[in-house]
């Protein structure tokens, strides 16, 4: 697939790659540390110039920014390593959100993590319980720290499409990374199409797992997705990524995983075209 759009001021692949299952497996063991490390390095060969990561992306023995940075570094031109901040974990695992002043140290960890010296993209990941509040004073702090030259681009994750306007009132913003897939409700299919009339890329996460989430995708396929996948000898999950392509020009998935099989499955979702019965049956 050569399909690309811009992310900040660089053109990359509509399909990335998210850290996050590079860490650990589903039920929370540890990944292998070399097999990781491989599915980075075979990201890039096969092209893939846009991973999505976090310093909270962590398991028992596993950090997804370090093994980024041991497989990759020195970073090849035109990869962007896009991070997010406002929540973390602590040492032992357990989660805490940061104020506006913490940001700085937030960004600061995944600087050293990363080995760099400024950050692609850093998104403002917004709790769930925030969803009605205000966003100003936090993007605020990380608009001054791209004004400093730490960050390049700013996005925003879980923002609604209020808190969006918000932001962009304050600092460019290059793109929306909010949960999407097959089933998404009206108002997130019609916030996807805002930002594409706006030029700002949309990166969905959870587009294969679905309600599953974090836990990744169920034991039980819908059979509607059973069905196209059958009919063009694919699997449910490339079948899912193609209908998250399909829904505009701007929308860049991020697939996660830690299985060199399954990295390649996803990139060749990328070739699968759907037709518009397939579309509609799965809409």
């Amino acid at each position: 697939m050569n399909e690309r759009w811009k992310l900040g001021e660089t053109e990359v692949g509509r399909i990335g790659l998210g850290a996050m299952r590079l860490t650990h497996e589903a039920d929370g063991t540890p990944r292998d540390r070399d097999r990781a490390v491989a599915v980075l390095r075979r990201a890039v060969e096969l092209g893939v110039d846009h991973i999505d990561t976090a310093a909270f992306y962590f398991s028992r023995l596993r950090s997804a920014n370090e093994l980024i940075n041991h497989a990759l570094s020195p970073y090849p031109d035109g990869l962007v390593i896009a991070t997010k901040v406002w929540p973390a974990r602590d040492p032992s695992g357990e989660w805490w959100w940061a104020s506006p002043g913490q940001l700085r140290g937030q960004v600061e960890e995944n600087l050293r993590q990363l080995g760099r010296d400024h950050l692609d993209l850093v998104n403002l990941r917004a709790p769930r319980s925030a969803r009605t509040k205000s966003i100003a004073e936090h993007f605020g702090a990380l608009a001054e720290l791209r004004d400093a030259g730490l960050i390049r681009h700013l996005g925003v994750s879980n923002f609604t499409p209020a808190q969006l306007a918000e932001a962009r009132a304050i600092a460019p913003v290059v793109c929306v990374q909010n949960a999407f897939g097959i089933g998404a409700p009206r108002e997130d299919v019609e916030f996807l199409r805002e930002c594409g009339r706006a030029g700002i890329a949309f990166v969905p996460f959870f587009a294969i797992a679905g309600e599953g989430r974090e836990a990744g995708p169920g034991a039980v396929e819908d059979a509607n997705v059973q069905s196209v996948a059958r009919a063009h000898g694919a699997t449910a999950a490339q079948v899912r990524l193609a209908w998250t392509l399909e829904q505009g020009p701007h929308v860049l998935a991020i697939p996660g995983t830690g299985d060199p099989g399954h990295l390649e499955e996803n990139l060749a979702a990328g070739d699968l075209r759907l037709t518009r019965e397939d579309m509609e049956l799965l809409s």
